[in-house]
């Protein structure tokens, strides 16, 4: 992940006035998506900046509830097209996507790049796909709409595809129905939808909900795979730090719409300056050492996205908000601030004692 600290997108600052092209594959900088209710404003991601080079993977990482799946469809391009009803999404900030600002293009341009230069791995399949067509025919769709072949051709590719997902008998299972696979099967053809058309960016939101575990590890193994011989930048969305652990260069973690943590996946793992990642990790079961307690949960609720707490988003459940002086985790909202070289957080506590807080009462403890 780019360092941001000179544009000023690190430290969670706008930057919507820089209208120079990116020189990062993407680079998202101060996107804010927000969904007009009853209520109030649902403010899903309020601030989000961050860069990613081809061939690298980020994983974004956070409860539900987060703006991990709202960032997602919002570089898509999919919150604009009334899906929400009569209340469309108010998205602002800016995405470029090699050297093309997204958000401010024409809607045909990014339907033209979405399948051809960005395409998505939904969380349900058997939801993205449509139960009246053949896994095959809706393949030969997104492949025609970007390639002038005849259906003949198309299909073949259809086929290829599927095989080279791990579907046995792919010149036969191309023309089954969504219905007719299995939970991990589906997943595969929706994979193989994806990059029918060798997209540069690959998105996949929770690609591994509701599979058991030797499905999971073939789907991270296939996207793994995949990506080396594609050369795509990958971008893994999930609450299962297992799976970012697989995959992920680089991890954002998100709370409350905002970036709190992010940096290099060895220095979130293994020097987290955070207090909720340290809730995350120690939320998380391990197989490489003998368990003789209960899994240490966060404490609380994540927080309403219409009304968040003042100050720090995290401080009615965060057991340090106390540690800083004064009343500043309540009545301030920290910034990103750099901890290491590339790893930034967004904590009021100073980094000294973060990091011995992390040494001497969390990392005994995971």
């Amino acid at each position: 992940m780019t360092d941001l600290s000179k544009s000023g997108a690190a430290l969670g600052e706008p930057v919507a006035a820089d209208t120079s092209p990116s020189e990062a594959f993407l680079e998202v900088r101060d996107l804010r998506v927000h969904f007009p209710t009853d209520d109030g404003i649902v403010k899903s991601v309020d601030g989000l900046s961050f860069q990613l080079e081809k061939g690298r993977t980020l994983g974004i990482v956070g409860e539900s509830g987060s703006g991990k799946s709202v960032t997602s469809m919002g570089i898509m391009g999919l919150h604009t097209t009334g899906q929400y009803g009569k209340r469309k999404a108010q998205v602002s900030g800016e995405i470029w996507l090699k050297g093309r600002e997204l958000l401010t293009a024409d809607p045909d341009t990014v339907r033209k790049m979405r399948g051809r230069d960005m395409a998505m791995i939904f969380q349900d399949p058997l939801s993205a796909l449509h139960p009246y067509y053949t896994i095959g025919k809706q393949i030969v769709e997104a492949y025609q709409v970007h390639h002038n072949v005849d259906k003949k051709a198309a299909r073949r590719r259809a086929v290829e595809m599927l095989d080279r997902v791990g579907i046995p008998q792919p010149d036969k299972r191309v023309d089954s129905y969504p219905h007719e696979f299995s939970g991990g099967m589906r997943q595969r053809a929706m994979i193989a939808m994806s990059l029918v058309n060798n997209p540069d960016l690959l998105i996949a939101d929770e690609p591994t909900t509701a599979l058991d575990v030797t499905v999971q590890a073939q789907i991270l193994d296939l996207i793994r795979d995949l990506q080396k011989e594609f050369g795509s930048a990958v971008i893994i969305i999930t609450h299962d730090l297992g799976v970012v652990a697989e995959l992920a260069d680089d991890i954002l973690v998100m709370y409350g719409g905002r970036c709190i943590e992010r940096g290099p996946a060895e220095k979130v793992f293994y020097e987290p300056r955070h207090p909720y990642t340290w809730g995350l990790l120690g939320s998380m079961p391990r197989i490489d050492r003998e368990e003789t307690e209960r899994l240490i949960p966060v404490k609380g609720s994540p927080p309403s996205l219409i009304n968040l707490p003042s100050g720090c988003a995290f401080n009615p459940r965060c057991p340090y908000a106390d540690v800083p002086k004064g009343n500043i985790t309540r009545t301030t909202r920290p910034e990103l601030t750099q901890a290491a070289a590339g790893h930034w957080a967004a904590c009021h506590m100073p980094e000294p004692d973060r990091k011995r807080i992390w040494t001497e009462e969390i990392a005994p403890q995971l």
